[in-house]
């Protein structure tokens, strides 16, 4: 049979022969004509963010602002959509009736809001807001990062936009002062660093405030632990437990803290102690401290271990720590010891066992003269239960390992599991596949919650079995 038809087959110069003769389209042309278009759109989509910018300087200085902070924002979109329509005119800018609306809204937001990000602050679906240079903007939806297409004109505008954010709440950030971390004033955290100590440009970090937050049924409707595992940890709460809540960043450690707090009871007085204030206690009788930076003269610091003494004059039932990080570890030991049982916090740390070694760590930071041993003894008296969080790479966050302290052997902190999360593969769209067991061991606990009311059936820490 004759190859005529076959690639290739013509070697003698000409266009290879396909069958009936018909020729493949080059694909060159539409692959150079599809760049053109996404490099059109670029140039576009510069133009309009140079143009928004344009406009925002010049109604900042043809606008009374006074006047506009008693507008309401019925009048004042109108005005300004009347302002943005004869600009676009006068510029000659080509937009739809919808990309004007979208143009306004743009223009709004640079004005009143804060500009290209106030979209994604208002995104019920967005928890992390991460700005890498006013390049490249990334968020977290569901527990997995993703770029958006959200610009900024160039570095000046980034650090605008940050002055802004930052002077609300009394802090600015420059060369003299190149790294930040505050509350903003809805709850929501934000990190900074520009020049010199970031090398290529501003990066800022949003991590918004939950509008609700999750109790500890919503936490089990998410996967994060088991119906069982739950109604023991409420039990352990209300019988004044003092719990330990162990995990990495952005594993959920503030989120389970809050969920554990609603089992506290109304009656009881409850101090809490920040950096950022994050916890959003239910109970009506609470007290919230939270840090203080030193100010441009590096006076005028708070740390959490002023805060935890001055906490201890408070007469407080408990004592819960958003997160226990440096000296004060010693003092929120003593707090454990001396009445203040059913107090929480949380730390950074991988595993139970690396918690209490950063946490023996800490307490030698104060610079008191105790022996290594006295301090473990310190820990496994004050701490009776550890909660290991783990984010996994499909986003969701788990409680990995329920660990009770039993004790201290010689100088060892001894410690068992009760529950933990068992992997057993990924399923084809990347979702974690797992069970939660109990690993059969009767924590030593049980004796105290059946005395206070909150016992469970015989077969609840049967081995191996899925919760």
């Amino acid at each position: 049979m004759s190859n005529r038809f076959l690639p290739g087959a013509n070697k003698g110069g000409g266009f290879e022969q396909q069958p009936y003769g018909v020729k493949p389209l080059d694909p060159a042309p539409m692959e150079r004509r599809l760049a053109e278009l996404s490099e059109t759109n670029k140039l576009v989509k510069e133009e309009l963010i140079e143009a928004k910018v344009r406009l925002h300087r010049k109604l900042i200085d043809d606008l009374n602002l006074p006047m506009i902070e008693r507008m309401s924002k019925e009048e004042l979109r109108g005005q300004i959509s009347e302002i943005v329509a004869d600009y676009v005119r006068s510029e000659r800018i080509l937009l739809n009736a919808r990309e004007l609306e979208s143009f306004t809204t743009e223009v709004l937001d640079e004005l009143t809001g804060l500009g290209p990000i106030e979209p994604l602050l208002k995104d019920p679906t967005v928890s992390d807001i991460l700005i890498n240079t006013h390049e490249k903007v990334y968020v977290e939806r569901f527990g997995q990062l993703e770029q958006v297409p959200v610009r900024f004109k160039d570095e000046a505008h980034v650090l605008r936009i940050v002055n802004k954010i930052v002077s609300a709440v009394g802090r600015r950030v420059d060369e003299s002062q190149p790294m930040i971390d505050a509350r903003l004033a809805d709850g929501s955290r934000i990190n900074v660093a520009v020049r010199p100590i970031a090398v290529d440009g501003p990066l800022v970090s949003i991590r918004k405030f939950a509008e609700q937050a999750y109790d500890i049924e919503g936490l089990v409707s998410v996967g994060s632990l088991t119906q069982r595992m739950a109604d023991l940890l409420s039990a352990c709460v209300r019988a004044r437990l003092t719990i330990l809540v162990s995990g990495g960043t952005g594993s959920g450690k503030t989120t389970l803290l809050n969920a554990l707090s609603t089992s506290i009871s109304h009656r009881e007085r409850l101090i809490t102690i920040e950096d950022a204030a994050e916890l959003r206690l239910q109970q009506p009788h609470v007290g919230r401290l939270e840090t203080r930076p030193p100010n441009i003269e590096g006076r005028g610091e708070i740390r959490q271990r002023e805060l935890m003494k001055n906490a201890l004059r408070m007469r407080p039932d408990r004592i819960i720590i958003g997160e226990v990080r440096g000296e004060e570890a010693f003092d929120m030991l003593q707090a454990m010891n001396t009445g203040h049982e059913g107090s929480m916090a949380t730390i950074h740390a991988n595993s139970p066992r690396d918690a209490l070694a950063r946490l023996t760590q800490m307490v030698g930071m104060a610079g008191l003269n105790m022996t290594e041993a006295s301090v473990k003894t310190q820990i496994a008296s004050a701490i009776a239960v550890i909660l290991q969080l783990q984010r996994f790479s499909d986003g969701r966050r788990r409680i990995v390992s329920l660990t009770e302290i039993t004790g201290m052997e010689r100088d060892v902190i001894q410690m068992q599991e009760i529950f933990k999360f068992v992997r057993t593969g990924t399923s084809t769209d990347g979702q974690v596949r797992g069970d939660f067991r109990a690993t059969g061991l009767r924590p030593g606990f049980m004796d105290e919650l059946q005395v206070k009311g909150f016992g469970f059936p015989g077969d609840f820490f049967d081995p191996g079995m899925p919760l």
